[in-house]
């Protein structure tokens, strides 16, 4: 089992900035994937940005050049810098991790909120 914990959300103007973090706890093992997914209200869950433990990433078009993923793996934590933040990035942000990407098991953390205002 792995447990995911985030924090960092919030209610932003347009334009502005968050950070989100996430820490993994439990069956950390490598190689794996972790990252960030977001649900907007009546949409789909959709990927924002993935990174694997080797370094390489996945962003989704709608946030590329404006968002950047890190990650730290020798404390287990992943983070998500959010820049030039639009209306429309407003969701229910997930943190995830996988041992792959598509693979299963795959764990979810509780979602942190991030409204951002016109």
């Amino acid at each position: 089992q792995v447990q995911l914990v985030e924090s960092g959300g919030g209610l932003v103007q347009a334009g502005g900035s968050l950070r989100l973090s996430c820490a993994a706890s439990g069956s950390i093992f490598s190689p794996n994937v972790m990252g960030w997914y977001r649900q907007a209200p009546g949409k789909q869950r959709e990927l924002v940005a993935v990174m694997r433990s080797a370094g390489s990433t996945n962003y989704a078009d709608s946030v590329k050049g404006r968002f950047t993923i890190s990650r730290d793996n020798t404390k287990n934590l992943v983070y998500l810098q959010m820049n030039s933040l639009k209306p429309e990035d407003t969701a229910v942000y997930y943190c995830h991790y996988s041992y792959g990407l598509g693979s299963r098991p795959e764990y979810w953390g509780q979602g942190t909120q991030v409204t951002v205002s016109s």
